[in-house]
């Protein structure tokens, strides 16, 4: 499992999760943030940080979000599990 950024942090791209990332493990793009799936750790230290609520366990994307899961595995080039 990793975590996920969806569609609120398209519009805030706050920083918060990053500073708190122990193995730093989330990586600014263009338009949002994104999180490795093979680096992160699965320890979820960043989404009580997150001010907009974006962030989730790729198994709980909300349904009008699940776009973000692959979107995520693309932007590292990652093949989907």
């Amino acid at each position: 499992m990793t975590y996920i950024i969806a569609q609120p942090c398209l519009e805030v791209k706050d920083a918060s999760c990053v500073d708190v990332c122990p193995v730093d493990c989330i990586y600014e793009g263009e338009d949002q943030y994104y999180i490795h799936p093979e680096e992160c750790i699965d320890c979820g230290a960043c989404v009580p940080e997150c001010p907009v609520e974006a962030i989730f366990p790729d198994d709980e994307v909300p349904e009008q979000w699940t776009e973000f899961i692959e979107k995520n595995y693309v932007h590292f080039e990652v093949p989907l599990p």
